[in-house]
């Protein structure tokens, strides 16, 4: 298991054939840049409220793990994202992530539609798609891992989850 985290905006899910299209932060973007080129596609992802949600590219789209910028992992054999907000141990999160994700009261925001025709990748929102086999200067890659997920439509929708000292969001896709 992977766990990716952002330099401190949201974290973006794009899909594979995609992700080149992806342009991040850039000199001519509101909040990381100049200002001068209007939004980007990390303003865009930054404009999404809530814990999740989905903004347009071309025929598929990019779904934002939104709100916070905390570490997060891909089930795929759950089809969820866990989202690590506050715990001790990975065990913890993972723990509390299950029973936010088998909870009959469990509260469920809807999120949108995300569409993909295939394997996305989990990135931080700032970085290109472009630049993920890029080595930062000082050494290593951008932060990234694979979301092995089927072409399709996938419902979104998000849950917190606590324990005694454990604050999880979950993000899980459904089939439509």
């Amino acid at each position: 298991m992977t766990w990716v985290a952002s330099m401190g905006g949201p974290l973006v899910v794009v899909p594979r054939s995609a992700v080149r299209e992806w342009g991040g932060a850039t000199r001519a973007g509101f909040l990381a840049g100049e200002g001068d080129g209007g939004p980007d596609d990390y303003d865009r992802a930054c404009e999404v409220d809530g814990w999740a949600g989905v903004i347009g590219m071309g025929a598929v789209g990019a779904l934002v793990l939104a709100d916070e910028p905390a570490m997060t992992c891909f089930l795929p054999g759950r089809l969820m994202f866990v989202r690590w907000l506050a715990a001790d141990s990975e065990a913890e999160v993972l723990a509390v992530a299950e029973r936010v994700r088998a909870g009959a009261g469990t509260a469920w925001e809807d999120a949108g539609i995300w569409v993909t025709d295939g394997p996305a990748v989990l990135m931080d929102s700032a970085e290109a798609g472009a630049d993920l086999g890029v080595e930062y200067p000082g050494g290593g890659l951008p932060e990234q891992a694979p979301v092995a997920v089927p072409a399709g439509r996938w419902r979104v929708r998000a849950a917190c989850g606590e324990g005694e000292c454990t604050s999880v969001v979950v993000i899980r896709l459904t089939a439509c």
